[in-house]
């Protein structure tokens, strides 16, 4: 099982605030995570087709290639600016 969590107006444009999905053998990396889920729909395909979109696993800074194991906690969320 993943837990997958969504931020700020990610969250607000796809509704949702988080999920969990079951494992499977197909989603194994972030990129492969990100593509699964865009198939739910156009609003989840242009959500997550943000170039600039951030994800964490396990509460760490993640790249498309990270690798999924099932227990672990995704979040996606935009780039995030301090002042």
């Amino acid at each position: 099982m993943l837990r997958v969590l969504f931020f700020a107006r990610l969250r607000e444009q796809l509704g949702c605030e988080s999920l969990e999905l079951a494992s499977e053998p197909g989603i194994d990396s972030i990129a492969a995570l990100r593509a699964a889920l865009s198939e739910r729909g156009p609003v989840w395909k242009e959500a997550l087709a943000d170039a600039n979109l951030l994800a964490a696993v396990n509460k760490s800074l993640a790249e498309p290639g990270t690798p999924l194991v099932s227990g672990d906690e995704v979040a996606f969320f935009p780039p995030v600016t301090g002042g």
